[in-house]
């Protein structure tokens, strides 16, 4: 893997997280389409990669914390599902605009990696299945390929069944 981005815009937060830890990844890029139903649907489809394998990044609101909740963009994220991951009580999707200030992404491009403030996150435990997994390398149209335990140590997650 350890192949780091190509010069000429494509490092991202993510990225120089992934980087700064030394953490072996590859980066994929691929046309974005504004008019696409499920930017991690169509990640999943324009990389020619099992959806299972592409986690989307979504953050809620779990007891007025945001929270971080990284699920195949096959499912859907269960909120009490993560609410209950982190001993919270109830749990609803955060107000966007609150999700791109936090994070410093923008919606379809939120990554779990090299957020502007570090949230607590939960990774869906169907991660630990696959050998690598993708997530959104912080813009849309661009995906990181790592180790679900890279992905977990450097965000400081848990995991937890929290798809569905």
């Amino acid at each position: 893997m350890a192949k780091k981005p190509k010069k000429g815009g494509q490092g991202t937060p993510a990225t120089v997280a992934l980087e700064t830890a030394a953490v072996p990844f590859t980066v994929h890029a691929y046309e974005h389409d504004p008019a696409a139903a499920s930017y991690g649907g169509e990640a999943a489809e324009a990389l020619g990669v099992a959806a299972d394998r592409v986690f989307k990044t979504l953050v809620a609101d779990v007891d007025g914390t945001l929270t971080v909740g990284v699920v195949p963009v096959a499912g859907q994220l269960d909120l009490k599902a993560l609410a209950a991951a982190v001993g919270g009580k109830r749990a609803a999707m955060a107000d966007p605009a609150a999700a791109e200030r936090s994070s410093g992404y923008v919606r379809g491009g939120i990554s779990p990696l090299g957020q502007r403030r570090p949230l607590r996150t939960v990774v869906d435990a169907s991660a630990l299945t696959h050998p690598t997994v993708y997530v959104s390398a912080g813009r849309r149209g661009l995906e990181v390929e790592l180790t679900p335990a890279d992905l977990i140590a450097l965000t400081r997650a848990h995991t937890a069944p929290i798809a569905r």
